[in-house]
């Protein structure tokens, strides 16, 4: 189950929740029981590989063809 971060405009204390997607827009009371609250963004980092990027030839400067 994904997680939100909000932060509480009254006290200033930043809590996450667990809950499902379709509640992600829900409000939510902090745990000191304040209702002014803010879903903050979160950074995701989505694990993978990717191929590397190409090195010499091709391109007028990796060619050698500037000069």
């Amino acid at each position: 189950m994904p997680r939100y971060e909000f932060r509480c405009r009254t006290c200033g204390d930043t809590f996450e929740l667990s809950r499902p997607m379709a509640e992600s827009s829900d409000p939510a009371s902090c745990p000191a029981g304040h209702d002014d609250t803010v879903k903050l963004l979160s950074a995701v980092a989505v694990g993978g590989s990717s191929a590397p990027a190409p090195s010499g030839g091709g391109g007028c400067c990796g060619g050698g063809c500037c000069g």
